[in-house]
């Protein structure tokens, strides 16, 4: 049965705020959530069990536990969750997934900040960010100070399907939508998130020298699954323009 095992139920949380972090274009949602856990030293808080996940093993380099490849993690100091993936979600059971989560932080009063990359130019300029809103989120982005979308579009896959349920059933939540490469893993992409829109819709500061730092060698980690994404884009996470007659 579909579900979210918590596993620390000794962590106190307290109307936390959740970043999403599932691999879509530019990499921007899985960069910023994988730097959140290491920066944090955020804890292993739950497992994700639900339609659409593949049914593999995941461990990590010196550690021999074996770990579902979508996970939440967790800071009490921060009241922070973070979704961290290892694997694509299948765009079939996209819905499901969507459903199983969006369910558990209506019942646990999770605020969710979702990401997705926007494919754009790159010209030098810092990558532009932009906010959606679904409840009453629209109120957290004109506190933070997050700008309104410039044009109209749409976000897709596994990461548009969690917003299309929260909108749905109404749950308060917030879309960042940051200018990213489209090929490449983008960490410039994902500093830019955490600076102008996590770190003052979390109302945390966020050290991001590392990802300046390490940006080659973040590339390097990522590009792999960046070019499985590629491979199928229509089934990753992005942000897009619409037309007229779209």
């Amino acid at each position: 049965m579909a579900h979210i095992q918590v596993h620390r139920d000794d962590i106190d949380l307290d109307e936390p705020t959740l970043v999403e972090g599932l691999p879509g274009l530019g990499l921007v949602g899985k960069i910023a959530a994988d730097h959140l856990v290491d920066v944090y030293d955020m804890e292993y808080y739950a497992a994700c069990h639900c339609d659409g996940l593949p049914e593999i093993a995941v461990y990590a380099e010196g550690d021999p536990t074996v770990r579902p490849p979508v996970r939440i993690y967790a800071d009490a100091d921060e009241d922070l969750l973070v979704l961290q993936s290892d694997a694509p979600v299948s765009p079939s059971g996209a819905t499901e997934f969507a459903g199983c989560l969006v369910s558990w932080f209506d019942a646990n009063d999770v605020t969710p900040l979702f990401l997705s990359g926007m494919a754009a130019e790159q010209d030098g300029e810092p990558p532009a960010v932009y906010g959606i809103s679904t409840g009453d989120g629209a109120s957290m982005l004109t506190d933070a100070d997050i700008e309104h979308p410039s044009q109209a579009g749409a976000i897709t896959g596994p990461t548009g399907a969690l917003i299309h349920e929260a909108q749905r059933t109404g749950l308060t939540g917030v879309g960042l939508v940051v200018e990213a490469d489209r090929q490449f893993p983008d960490p410039a992409a994902a500093r830019a998130v955490l600076q102008t829109a996590i770190g003052p819709l979390g109302d945390f500061q966020v050290d991001t020298e590392a990802l300046v730092e390490q940006a080659d060698q973040i590339a390097e980690a990522k590009q792999r699954l960046a070019e499985q994404l590629e491979a199928s884009e229509d089934d990753s996470t992005s942000a897009r323009p619409l037309g007229m007659y779209q």
